[in-house]
C-alpha cells in the first residue's frame, strides 16, 4: 500500500460542472473502471439492498454493480461527461439505471426519489467538502436515506498526514462528528481505496463507514 498523499486529483473535487466535465475528457485517477474493492466486497456479500443511491457516481461503475445484482439502482453527478459514459456502460452492460445530473450537495432536491434509499454509497466523495458545503451534504445523506436504511462512505485516511491542501484526509472523531446528529455508525473499517495514477499502484490508506439513518 502506498504512503505517498495522494494529489488534488486523486478524488472528485467539490467544483463546478463545467471543471468537472473538463475532469472527465480522459479517465481521471479515481475512475479505475471498476468498482472499488470496498465498496464490491458489500455487493459480494449480499448487503447491498434495494433501491440503492450512488452519490457521485461518475461513470456509474457502482450503481451499475448494484443493477447488476438486480437492484434499482440510481446514480447522481454533475458532470454531463460521467453520465453520458454511465449511460453507454449500462446499455453496452445490458443493465437497467438511472443516472441523473444533480448538485450532490441538495440531494433533497431530488423529488419523490429523496427519502426512499435504502442503501446510499459515497465513494470518495465526503471528504472533497469542507466546512459548511460539508455539513450540508450530511444533512442530505440523511434526508434521502430511507429511516433504517444504511449508508457505506469512502473517504480517505488520516495517515499518513495530507499534504495537497485540497482533499482533507478523515480522522475517525471527524467522521464520528460529521455523522453525529440522526445517523448510527457501525463501523469504520480501514481499507484500501484504488487509483488509476501509477505511483499509487499500492493503493491509498482510507475508511469504509458504515452507517444506519436513525
Amino acid at each position: 500500500m502506498s504512503d505517498a498523499p495522494p494529489t488534488h486529483a486523486t478524488a472528485p473535487p467539490a467544483a463546478g460542472p463545467d471543471s468537472l466535465d473538463a475532469l472527465y475528457a480522459a479517465p481521471p485517477p479515481w475512475d479505475i473502471g471498476r468498482p472499488q474493492p470496498a465498496l464490491l466486497a458489500l455487493a459480494e456479500g449480499g448487503i447491498l439492498r434495494g433501491p440503492v443511491l450512488d452519490v457521485g457516481c461518475g461513470t456509474g461503475e457502482h450503481t451499475l454493480m448494484a443493477a447488476r445484482l438486480g437492484l434499482d439502482a440510481t446514480g447522481v453527478d454533475l458532470a454531463a461527461t460521467a453520465l453520458a459514459a454511465a449511460e453507454r456502460k449500462a446499455a453496452e452492460r445490458g443493465l437497467t439505471a438511472r443516472f441523473l445530473r444533480h448538485d450532490v450537495r441538495d440531494l433533497a432536491e431530488l423529488g419523490e426519489s429523496a427519502g426512499g434509499f435504502a442503501t446510499v454509497l459515497d465513494s470518495l466523495v465526503l471528504h472533497g467538502f469542507h466546512g459548511e458545503d460539508r455539513a450540508r451534504y450530511v444533512a442530505g445523506l440523511r434526508q434521502v436515506t430511507a429511516p433504517g436504511g444504511q449508508c457505506f462512505v469512502l473517504s480517505f485516511r488520516d495517515e499518513p498526514p495530507n499534504r495537497s491542501g485540497r482533499v482533507h484526509r478523515l480522522t475517525p472523531d471527524e467522521i464520528r462528528g460529521n455523522f453525529a446528529d440522526g445517523w448510527q455508525i457501525h463501523a469504520i473499517d480501514p481499507v484500501t481505496i484504488d487509483s488509476s495514477l501509477p505511483a499509487l499502484s499500492g493503493g491509498i490508506r482510507g475508511w469504509r463507514t458504515h452507517l444506519t439513518r436513525g
